[in-house]
C-alpha cells in the first residue's frame, strides 16, 4: 500500500512578491515595507528575493490594508520628507507638502542676517525647523493652538536640529491661536503662515488624504479666506518697519490675498508660484520698507511710487521669481 503524499506548507513569500501583489503603487508599497521591516530601501532592493518573516509579513499586510482604505502613507510610516529633511507626523498635524517649500524658500531669501522670523500655526514644525536648519543666524519663533501639534514640532526640532544647534530650544515656542500667542510688544522681521484656506463645503475635504488630516488645519469654516483675513488684519501690530508677511493660499486665491494685503497698507505686494506653476504664496512689505531685500538674489532697492507696477510684478512671477514692486496707493 502506498502512503498519501505529504502536504507541505507553501514557502514564505519574498519581499518583492509582497510589494508587487499588495494592490498598491510600488513606491507606496515599498515605503510601507520599509516601515514594517524596519529596513532601508537599499536593503529591500538587495534582498528582494529573500523570504519575509511571518511577523513582518503580517505587519505589512495590516499597513497595506489601511492604505487601501485611504489612510495617508505619511501617517502610516510616521514621517514625510520636506525641504530635504524627514519630519515625523501623526494625525494631530497637517502632512507637509512640497507646495509649502515655496514659502520657506522665499522667507530664507527675504530674511536679513539675524532676523526675527515667526511661523504662525507651525503644525509639525516643518516650516520653522526648515528655516532654522537653513539659516542658523535667524531667531525663529513658532506657534500653534494645538498642544499636541506643538509637542510634535518640538520633537522634530530636537531630532533634526540636534544638540549642537540647540535642539528644540533653538526655536521659541508659543501655544495659542494666531496673534494671541504673541506678546503685544514683540516685533518680527518676517512672518510666515500656512493657514487653513479651504472653504468648509469644498468636496475635496471628503476625498483622499484630506479625510484623515486635522480639519481645523485645512479649513477655517465656511469662508476659506477667514484665517488669512485675520492674519492680515492683526499683522501690523507685530511687524517691524519694513517687515514682510508671507501667506500660503489656494491656487485660486492669489488675487484675493493680494487685495487684502494692499487694503491693509502693505507695500510691494506680490505672489510667488509653486513648482507646478500655481499661485501659492503672496506677501507684502509693511510700510517703512523702502529699502528691503526681496529675494531671488535681488539687491535692496527703493520702492517705486508707480501703483501700476504691482500688477506687473505678479505677472513677472510666472516662473517662480519675485520682484520688488510699488504698493497700491491708499488714501
Amino acid at each position: 500500500m502506498t502512503s498519501a503524499p505529504e502536504l507541505r506548507a507553501a514557502p514564505p513569500a519574498s519581499y518583492d512578491r509582497l510589494i508587487r501583489d499588495c494592490g498598491l503603487p510600488r513606491l507606496e508599497a515599498r515605503a510601507l515595507m520599509e516601515r514594517a521591516s524596519e529596513r532601508r530601501r537599499e536593503w529591500l532592493i538587495a534582498h528582494g528575493e529573500d523570504p519575509v518573516p511571518e511577523a513582518i509579513a503580517a505587519a505589512f499586510a495590516t499597513l497595506a490594508r489601511r492604505r487601501r482604505d485611504g489612510e495617508p502613507v505619511a501617517y502610516l510610516v510616521g514621517e514625510r520628507e520636506f525641504h530635504g529633511h524627514r519630519f515625523r507626523v501623526d494625525p494631530s498635524v497637517l502632512i507637509p507638502r512640497p507646495d509649502t517649500e515655496t514659502l520657506v524658500d522665499w522667507a530664507i531669501e527675504l530674511a536679513a542676517p539675524g532676523a526675527r522670523v515667526l511661523d504662525l500655526g507651525t503644525g509639525s514644525g516643518a516650516i520653522a525647523v526648515s528655516l532654522a536648519l537653513a539659516r542658523t543666524d535667524l531667531v525663529v519663533w513658532a506657534t500653534d493652538r494645538s498642544a499636541a501639534a506643538l509637542e510634535r514640532a518640538r520633537d522634530n526640532a530636537a531630532r533634526l536640529l540636534g544638540t549642537e544647534r540647540g535642539g528644540s530650544d533653538a526655536i521659541c515656542w508659543r501655544l495659542g491661536a494666531w496673534w494671541k500667542a504673541i506678546a503685544e510688544d514683540e516685533r518680527f522681521d518676517v512672518v510666515v503662515a500656512n493657514p487653513p484656506y479651504i472653504d468648509g463645503d469644498d468636496p475635496h475635504l471628503a476625498q483622499g488624504d484630506l479625510r484623515f488630516e486635522p480639519r481645523e488645519a485645512l479649513t477655517p469654516g465656511p469662508d476659506g479666506m477667514a484665517a488669512i483675513a485675520e492674519l492680515v488684519a492683526g499683522a501690523p501690530g507685530y511687524l517691524a518697519e519694513g517687515a514682510w508677511l508671507l501667506l500660503e493660499h489656494g491656487l485660486e486665491q492669489g488675487a484675493a490675498v493680494r487685495a487684502r494685503l494692499e487694503e491693509a497698507g502693505f507695500a510691494a505686494v506680490l505672489t510667488r508660484r509653486d513648482a507646478a506653476g500655481h499661485e501659492r504664496v503672496s506677501g507684502g512689505c509693511w510700510r517703512g520698507g523702502a529699502y528691503r531685500n526681496v529675494g531671488s538674489g535681488g539687491r535692496e532697492r527703493a520702492i517705486s511710487p508707480d501703483p501700476a507696477a504691482s500688477a506687473e510684478a505678479v505677472a513677472a512671477t510666472a516662473s517662480g521669481g519675485t520682484r520688488l514692486t510699488a504698493p497700491t496707493s491708499h488714501s
